[in-house]
């Protein structure tokens, strides 16, 4: 089983990449390590993962709060026992409704047993995930990254890390997202710190 990050583990990969890449340690002398983000592992991390797809991360903390407050506990059960009409009200787009069952049901029927996950290597672990319908690379990999807090992933397709990277680099352009994954392979084997350290970078900017 792989040992998931922590706060120390994190601390001791800022200062090993800060030595090896020169963006990376701006970022740490400039504001710090990072926070570990961490979320528990489980039903209701993965729809909030699914609900962040192409949205504010406001937007959908938003969703999935007015989702507890109107059934409780975030639960396959009490969701499957909402209708379509509630979940539109609530900020559920039929696409992401039809995810949302669609998981639920997957882990009622035991066709996906998230608990058992964390055994699995990464690619393993994707593999599963992708899977479930709405679950695509970018989720799988968020979903391993901050809720099985694996050390060595970076998340394809994630706009706010390729904006990070472009700004912080001064490149003309911002890397697409085939490229950015090549790029990353030079912060093996601590992609997730790297991935850490540029959402860091990435809000304490927007701060200012």
């Amino acid at each position: 089983m792989i040992k998931p990050l922590d706060d120390r583990q994190i601390k001791r990969a800022c200062e090993k990449l800060s030595q090896e890449h020169e963006e990376m340690a701006f970022v740490y002398n400039t504001y710090g390590p990072p926070p570990l983000w961490d979320r528990p592992t489980g039903f209701g991390t993965l729809l909030n993962i699914i609900l962040e797809q192409q949205v504010s991360l406001a937007s959908a903390k938003a969703c999935f709060d007015k989702l507890a407050a109107h059934i409780g506990d975030v639960t396959p059960v009490n969701l499957l026992a909402v209708n379509d009409a509630e979940l539109k009200t609530i900020g559920f787009s039929r696409q992401k409704t039809a995810y949302a069952r669609h998981l639920s049901e997957a882990i009622i029927n035991k066709h996906i047993d998230l608990d058992s996950l964390h055994i699995l290597p990464d690619a393993e672990v994707k593999a599963e995930l992708i899977k479930l319908k709405g679950v695509g690379e970018w989720t799988s990999d968020v979903y391993l990254l901050m809720a099985m807090l694996r050390p060595d992933v970076m998340p394809r397709g994630d706009i706010a890390l390729h904006a990070a990277y472009q700004k912080l680099t001064g490149a003309v352009k911002r890397p697409g997202s085939d490229e950015f994954i090549v790029m990353a392979e030079k912060w093996k084997p601590f992609r997730s710190v790297a991935a850490r350290l540029l959402w860091h970078f990435y809000l304490s900017e927007r701060k200012k």
